[in-house]
């Protein structure tokens, strides 16, 4: 007998339906390491009464940074400001945001590795010493003033951990690193969601999501609502196995969780240049997507399933690509047997 996981009534109020964000640390699911290490810390700023750290997460996206930046201001009790490092475009921008900051505020910062090298040399002294130099005039009288800013905790988030400067990542005191959830945790992501969305839905449902969520929060969630949509309008409203690879294949996600840029991008490494290696600029242009499309979106997971290689001349394309494209593994490989 299958099970089947019935949406209770739950308050919109209570969650947020539109996101499907957990609120608090106990809420959320997977990342353990992350989980422990933000709760000792928080644990004891609130002790001493103070503010908590500097914290920098770092990982892929759709991996629970933001839910995560937020959380922290709840377990806080703080307020928090969010901005991203593209938008902070001068110096008197941050200076505007810091100025206005309360004692104990959670200042998050998306994209963190992108703030301009100006910025960053306001943001030092801020982090620091909780302070903002700002120099009044120009030529011989001008004059530096220094105002004291409230203690605040500043929450970065990048994807791109290696882009940070050494000064400003050293200034975080607690770093942490995001991995890929399996797909237990993403199952039971997927029936927390089922249950925020009020549809009903069977363990084998949630698991055939689970499996095709790219070990991501985020697209976990997406899928389910599609996979919702898709059952309400034809299949009576209940997810179950059969229905959720029915609707997965209508959205054209195949059984390793791959859409149609990821195969095509392995289709023209295969078919047009062989296995590679090729470029990545190469690879952009014979794809017409985005260099930074290929590298942050649809790599990462390649790359974790290992269906491509990265290699000092390229990108080459690994046995389980052929195998899973449906063409035999050249000879002279090495690998045909092995993988």
């Amino acid at each position: 007998m299958e099970k089947r996981i019935v949406a209770p009534n739950l308050e919109v109020e209570d969650l947020d339906e539109a996101t499907l964000r957990p609120r608090y640390l106990d809420e959320f699911i997977g990342q353990a390491r992350v989980r422990e290490t933000l709760s000792v810390c928080i644990e004891a700023a609130r002790n001493r009464g103070e503010p908590l750290d500097h914290v920098l997460l770092y990982g892929p996206p759709g991996l629970g940074k933001t839910t995560l930046a937020h959380i922290i201001a709840r377990e806080m009790g703080s307020n928090i400001r969010v901005t991203s490092g593209p938008a902070i475009e001068r110096p008197g921008d941050l200076a505007a945001i810091l100025t206005n900051l309360g004692p104990g505020d959670v200042l998050f910062i998306d994209e963190v590795h992108r703030l301009s090298r100006a910025v960053e040399e306001i943001l030092y002294p801020g982090m620091e010493d909780f302070a903002l130099d700002i120099v009044i005039g120009k030529g011989p009288g001008a004059r530096s003033l220094r105002l004291n800013l409230p203690r605040f905790t500043l929450v970065g988030a990048t994807t791109r951990a290696g882009l940070l400067t050494s000064p400003l990542r050293d200034r975080f005191g607690v770093i942490s690193r995001l991995e890929f959830y399996d797909t237990a945790e993403l199952e039971t992501i997927v029936r927390r969601g089922a249950a925020i969305i009020r549809v009903d839905i069977e363990s084998a449902g949630a698991g055939e999501i689970a499996k095709r969520a790219r070990g991501t929060p985020r697209v976990a969630n997406r899928l389910l609502k599609r996979v919702r949509d898709y059952v309400e309008v034809r299949a009576g409203g209940v997810i179950t196995a059969e229905k959720a690879i029915e609707a997965l294949e209508f959205m054209g996600i195949d059984d390793l969780g791959l859409d149609g840029t990821d195969r095509h991008l392995l289709a023209v490494l295969v078919e047009r240049f062989g296995g590679g290696p090729v470029g990545l600029d190469t690879l952009a242009a014979a794809t017409n997507e985005e260099a930074v499309t290929l590298e942050d979106v649809c790599e990462p997971y390649l790359l974790q399933i290992g269906l491509i290689a990265r290699t000092p001349r390229g990108r080459v394309a690994t046995p389980l690509a052929y195998r899973h494209l449906g063409y035999p593994v050249p000879p002279g490989t090495g690998q045909e047997n092995f993988w």
